[in-house]
Parts: structure tokens; sequence; C-alpha cells
């Protein structure tokens, strides 16, 4: 009688136990949802709650690539939700779970490649001629990469999301003065940048390197946020930051992923490696009638570089 008492005893301590671990995580689950749509309804009201363009739902046939890594499809476009809008901002973000690595490829927009169904034509009218899931097709047929998501911001959008991120500004070393067609003007010098100066940052390319400094730029900024973001401080306050920048965002990446990796993210010690396409020494610049100026590459020698980039 007094071992069943005991046994008695020791089940009810276990199931309180277990009782309480189930209300803490029901907890925290809840108080996570509510940061997560207190950051949603922040963002919304400076929308004038228009919400319309990140609701435009794409068909996308992704996937994980060859080697079980998650790789995100990222599109930089003038007129979001419009998908005559070409994309000139062409990023591919590479996440190793078992390494807990991240690596960011940029594809100029300009590189003259095959578009299945619609012969040879720059990269970035894929997304105008058929939206992220014709730009994952281009991708896959010349690269051989798998592209499980995807994720559209719009310039507009991305100032805001800069300002609702930082409210004092990203600290970046602005390497020139830059005017010519972008607006707010920079000056050179290490300063701290509100959303439309990060946005004049990454868009200007009218200099002798063009568009090869712009994606430069690029990744540069995307490593300064990277950096500026991470910290214990920062993943305490993911959910509502997955919250502020949803409203920005057009994707197909579930919440739960896009907290998770976003947390692996901000956590990570490691620097993000990047690669540009084309490579050095891969490609020729001639004038293509219907074009203009492309960049005509050697699709082998790039995909091999592509490879070795992610899985090194």
């Amino acid at each position: 009688m007094r071992a069943d008492r005991h046994q008695k005893k020791k089940k009810k301590r276990w199931t309180s136990i277990l009782l309480v671990c189930l209300l803490l995580i029901g907890g925290v689950t809840g108080y996570a949802y509510y940061q997560y749509k207190q950051g949603v309804n922040q963002s919304l009201k400076k929308l004038n709650n228009d919400k319309k363009d990140t609701n435009v739902v794409y068909d996308f046939s992704g996937q994980k690539d060859q080697y079980g890594d998650t790789n995100v499809l990222l599109l930089g476009s003038d007129a979001r939700g419009n998908e005559k809008s070409r994309s000139d901002t062409i990023m591919i973000l590479h996440y190793n779970e078992n390494k807990g690595t991240f690596k960011l490829t940029s594809i100029m927009r300009d590189s003259y490649v095959a578009i299945p169904g619609h012969a040879k034509h720059k990269i970035n009218s894929a997304f105008a001629r058929g939206g992220p899931e014709l730009m994952r097709q281009t991708i896959k047929q010349n690269f051989d990469i798998d592209l499980q998501y995807y994720a559209i911001v719009d310039f507009q959008g991305f100032a805001q999301l800069i300002d609702e991120l930082f409210p004092n500004g990203v600290e970046m070393n602005v390497e020139k003065k830059m005017s010519a067609n972008v607006d707010p003007p920079l000056e050179p010098g290490q300063q701290k940048l509100n959303g439309a100066q990060m946005l004049s940052y990454v868009r200007f390319r009218h200099d002798a390197i063009g568009d090869f400094g712009r994606v430069e730029r690029q990744q540069k900024a995307i490593k300064a946020i990277k950096d500026q973001l991470s910290g214990l401080k920062t993943v305490a306050k993911l959910p509502k930051l997955i919250g502020v920048v949803t409203p920005y965002i057009n994707t197909n990446m579930p919440t739960t992923d896009g907290v998770f990796m976003a947390k692996e993210f901000l956590t990570g010690d490691q620097n993000i490696e990047t690669l540009r396409i084309p490579i050095d020494n891969s490609f020729t610049e001639p004038r293509i009638s219907g074009e203009g100026a492309v960049l005509k590459i050697d699709v082998e020698k790039n995909k091999q570089a592509l490879h070795q980039f992610i899985t090194q």
C-alpha cells in the first residue's frame, strides 16, 4: 500500500511539472504572438492599413537544393506586386542548417541568359515576364541550383523598413559623394543613414563602375544591417521585429521558418561570405539589338563558381 501511494505521489508530481511546462510554453508562445501582432499593427498604421501589395500570391515551386541547403530568392523591385516591373536587385541567401552559416550571392541584373520559354534576355526581365517563379526557373536552368523561398520588397518599402528597424539610422561608411539620380544625395564619410539615405546608397550606380559598384554596396549594406541588428537583445525582440517587417515584404516563407532563420542569422558570429555573378573574367559587355548593353556571361564558369561557393 505504501509503495502504491509513493508511485501515485511520484506520478502526480511529474504530471504537475509537465502541466507547468506546458503552461510556460503556452505563455511564451502567446506572448511571442502578441509581440508579432504588435509589430504588424505598428507598420500597418504607417502604411495607412494598405497591405494589398504584400497580399499578392505568387506560384512558386521551390525546394531545398541538392546539398540540403535552404536558398531564399531576394528580389528588389520598383513596383512590388506588379509583375510587369523588372527586379533591379537579385540575390540568393544561402542557409546551411548543419553549419549554421549564411552566404549571399548577387546576380547582376544585366546578365544575358536563357529565360525558359522566352529565348535570351537580361535576367531581371524574368520577373516581369513571369514573377518569382520564372526567375526561379531561370536560375535553375542556368546555374542548376534550387530555391525554396522568395522574398520581394519594393524600394520604398525598403526605406520604411530601415526606419522601423533603425530609428537612429544605420552606421555606414559612404565611400564617395553620391548625387546623380538619387535623392537625397550623400556626402562621403562615416555616418548614420536613415531609410531614404540607405535607399540612395544601395541604388546609386552613376559612376565609372556602374552596377558593379551598386552590387558591392548592396552586399555591404546587408552585412551592416546584420551586424548592427545582431545580439541577444535583438533576439528577445525578434517576434515584434518579424511583425514589423511583414507588411513590407511579399514572401512564401512560413512565419515559423522566418523566425528560426532570423534567429540563426542574428545570433551567428560568422561574417557573411559574398559572391557576385558574373565572376571576374567570365563575361563580355556587348550591345545587343533590343536589349542594349548586356553582360554576356560564361554560364558554365559561373555555375561552377556558384556551386563551389555554397559548398566550401
